[in-house]
């Protein structure tokens, strides 16, 4: 290590993406390496100006709420020093999550038809029909291609070994493709040396990708079809994701009130009048969908859409239903899944997961509280998260009170050391750890993004990298 830019940069607390244990370069890192040095402090602070203006300009921002309940906007943040991960680890790593976006489509699949997997004893029925998202009515339904899951965003870590690991899968209304497709479009405008140097695979065929899939899914094929985003609307905290995606595929943004049902069918309310709509990428969870089929006091909702959507009158992404597949405790069986349903072994591990229901394994995780980290079982966004290295003897203490009375809403891991990446802060380039979310798309066909959005835990030490709770973000760049 030469310069003086990485003078004070420690790798050897975890695996680190540019530098070995040794505190020596990885190959792939020479490149941006050698660039950053010939830059030096100040014209990387420069780039980080030009890099909030730009998103200013661009008006990427997320919404988060604060206690009072009021919403307040924040830039997006994006760290310039991107994550570079080489073409032939990205492969082994898509070749996996195609594996497992299968099984988990099948697993629901089955569940809302033949459950060979309950009589089979693979996974226990109670967990399933016990789940808060388990949709009663869907029995017997079955999306086209077996495609519930058609958007999912799962979550990857790297432990200390540098392995790439499952920490979750996200296949309800997954959000964060918009800011890994912005942060790219930023980073060339920026920092277009890392583009000339590198060969970068692309990723902005994703919207591309989104409309063939949703176009995919329409039950019932027609000449002319007409597909549309469906929001909550402008308070909700991913509403600049639903309007980038609905401009980027062409398609109309729509909330509720701008849709109604006759007939079993779907009509988009337009000034030339009612317009017929055949898949709907929907934003909201199944609670809100429909008023008449679920959560009767339900605003954002489209009364009478569950029953055009059983009638295969329309097509939605993600399919009513698909949550049960989300469930943390469900995670904990995927890798069974993946053999019982594809007769293959899991390409990509997952982290070890205690089940707070399981009498001996609850008694191990009140045991050993002070070493593991618990998760409530549907919880998303980092919340209700106890790491338990971190926690004081008060919050175990009352950790411990929540699993003894609801055991089954609880598990726990063990705490992964995840990996870090160079990531410049006031007054260095320092480690910082960080977590990737790739997109895999399931309809006729499968496609999964060239990389994906980092995310990065943008205090010292910390490990929390949602953007919420004052997390960042990084390009993700796959090289050949």
């Amino acid at each position: 290590m030469s310069s003086k830019l990485w003078n004070n940069y420690n790798a050897t607390k975890a695996y680190d993406g540019y530098f070995t244990s040794e505190n020596k370069l990885r190959k792939h890192a020479v490149i941006i390496s050698n660039i950053l040095e010939r830059y030096g402090k100040d014209k990387l602070q420069e780039i980080e100006k030009n890099c909030q203006s730009t998103i200013s300009a661009r008006g990427i921002n997320f919404r988060v709420y604060a206690a009072n309940n009021r919403a307040e906007e924040k830039k997006w943040p994006l760290d310039i020093i991107p994550r570079i991960i080489p073409k032939s680890q990205w492969n082994k790593v898509t070749k996996g999550l195609k594996q497992r976006v299968k099984a988990l489509n099948l697993f629901i699949d089955d569940v809302y038809n033949q459950k060979k997997i309950f009589k089979d004893n693979i996974i226990p029925r109670e967990i399933i029909f016990n789940s808060p998202y388990y949709v009663k009515e869907c029995e017997g339904f079955s999306p086209k291609y077996k495609s519930w899951a058609n958007i999912s965003g799962v979550d990857l870590i790297r432990n200390k070994s540098g392995e790439y690991l499952v920490l979750e899968d996200n296949l309800r209304v997954p959000s964060g493709v918009s800011y890994m497709l912005e942060n790219r479009m930023v980073m060339r405008d920026v920092f277009p040396e890392l583009f000339t140097r590198y060969k970068v695979a692309s990723i902005h065929q994703y919207t591309n990708k989104l409309f063939n899939c949703m176009n995919e899914c329409i039950p019932k094929k027609t000449a002319n079809p007409h597909m549309v985003v469906l929001t909550p609307g402008i308070y909700n905290s991913a509403y600049f994701e639903h309007s980038f995606l609905a401009e980027q595929m062409g398609v109309a943004l729509v909330e509720g009130k701008d849709l109604f049902v006759e007939n079993d069918m779907v009509y988009m309310k337009t000034v030339k009048g009612p317009l017929k709509v055949d898949c709907i990428y929907r934003r909201l969870d199944d609670n809100f969908l429909d008023p008449k089929a679920f959560n009767k006091d339900s605003l954002i909702g489209v009364p009478g859409l569950f029953k055009c959507w059983l009638k295969k009158n329309v097509g939605i992404v993600n399919a009513i239903g698909t949550g049960i597949a989300d469930d943390k405790v469900v995670y904990s069986y995927v890798n069974k899944m993946i053999v019982y349903y594809l007769g293959e072994q899991p390409i990509l591990n997952q982290v070890e997961t205690y089940l707070c229901h399981d009498k001996i394994q609850r008694d191990y995780v009140l045991e050993n509280m002070s070493r593991l980290v618990v998760k409530p079982a549907n919880a998303s966004g980092g919340y209700g998260i106890m790491i338990g290295p971190k926690a004081s003897l008060k919050e175990r203490t009352e950790v411990a009170e929540k699993i003894k009375k609801n055991p089954r809403e609880y598990i726990a891991q063990p705490l992964e050391t995840l990996s870090t990446a160079p990531t410049i802060t006031e007054k260095n380039i320092e480690p910082r750890h960080l977590d990737l979310r790739p997109f895999i798309l399931s309809g006729k066909t499968n496609y999964v993004t060239t990389g994906g959005l980092t995310r990065v835990a943008l205090r010292k030490g910390s490990t929390i990298v949602n953007s919420s709770q004052g997390g960042g973000s990084k390009d993700t760049l796959i090289v050949e």
